[in-house]
């Protein structure tokens, strides 16, 4: 392989490290918002009398979850070269 082809390759590779990177960053937030939710769902078969409560918390923890999620999704903007 000359030093040509490994330059064009490596150059395509790091076009898409921050999509990548991205992508393994969005797997917190995913987890999250999955045990958030399920949790919900058990709180609330657990104590119906408590859903508007419940229902905030989870609405709450949430949309922490997804400020995650967008954070990673600017970081590789905001850093990138």
């Amino acid at each position: 392989m000359s030093a040509l082809e490994t330059l064009a390759a490596t150059a395509g590779v790091h076009g898409s490290v921050g999509s990548i990177g991205y992508g393994l960053a969005a797997i917190g937030p995913g987890i999250g918002v999955g045990i958030i939710f399920g949790n919900g769902t058990q709180a609330l078969a657990r104590q119906p009398e408590a859903a508007g409560l419940i229902r905030a918390n989870q609405i709450l923890g949430f949309a922490f979850c997804e400020a995650l999620a967008l954070i990673g999704i600017v970081m590789p903007f905001v850093f990138g070269k």
